[in-house]
């Protein structure tokens, strides 16, 4: 290696370790330079578009993403990468053949089926997305988000028994899914479990104590049991944490 491409490395190194601390602006600069010594490092354009993702700089981030596919069309990543950008700007058709591209690459990318899923449930062919999410799982078979959407895709269509089977599943891959226990109690809430779905909310408010619904929706599954203390407790706590219809039962009480 000679020694432009070593400083082209030692940018991108310094880059990625400023990344790691959350100094993006920092991390943002050191990339730059290494494509100013190395107009060819595609993974310096690639890093440097994410994260101009995170610091909603979208446009530039998709450019970036961009030059690094024309300097390694088999960059995977980059092509899904982009594809979320630009389903978040609006731009789906364009960003599903980013990730058909993706997984055309790389058949393999878990992570691009369970995008190109997410984007066709945003579009409302929850089939479809469906079926994206089960081929996410079938390449990776502990990818928790995927059984998390799944469950909401299929919860979606009314199917609450699978979806409740996926949340399972989410939590047992990633027992610190908060939002994985809450839907799951919120199924089971209506499904009549109310003793399963205060365990769930429980759960939910255990890993996350900032979600008002899991507060909301545990004093109902109380109130129903006649447990008037705990029913109010969680008004309150719901309240604070500005749930609207928490505060107006509270007053009509």
């Amino acid at each position: 290696m000679n020694a432009t491409a070593q400083t082209a490395e030692s940018y991108f190194a310094a880059g990625l370790e400023k990344y790691k601390k959350g100094l993006y602006k920092e991390a943002l600069d050191d990339y730059s330079k290494a494509i100013e010594v190395n107009p060819q490092y595609s993974e310096a354009y690639y890093n440097r578009g994410t994260i101009k993702v995170d610091l909603g700089n979208k446009e530039g981030a998709i450019a970036d993403y961009t030059k690094a596919i024309e300097l390694n069309p088999q960059f995977a990543e980059a092509y899904s990468n982009r594809g979320i950008v630009k389903a978040s700007l609006g731009d789906t058709e364009s960003a599903i053949a980013d990730f058909n591209k993706a997984i055309e690459v790389n058949p393999q990318y878990a992570k691009a089926y369970d995008d190109r899923g997410t984007t066709k449930f945003d579009l409302g062919d929850k089939e479809g997305a469906i079926s994206d999410y089960t081929k996410a799982i079938e390449v990776n078979s502990q990818y928790a988000d995927a059984y998390y959407n799944r469950g909401v895709a299929k919860a979606s269509l009314g199917d609450k028994y699978g979806a409740i089977a996926d949340w399972t599943k989410a939590i047992e891959v990633n027992p610190q899914d908060a939002n994985a226990y809450y839907n799951r109690g919120y199924a089971k809430d209506e499904l009549g479990d109310k003793n399963g779905a205060i365990s769930d909310y429980t759960n939910a408010i255990e890993l996350n104590p900032q979600i008002a619904l899991a507060y909301f929706n545990r004093a109902k599954a109380y109130r129903h049991q006649g447990k008037i203390l705990l029913t109010c407790a969680d008004l309150q706590k719901a309240k604070e944490l500005g749930h609207i219809e928490a505060a107006s039962m509270i007053e009509k009480h």
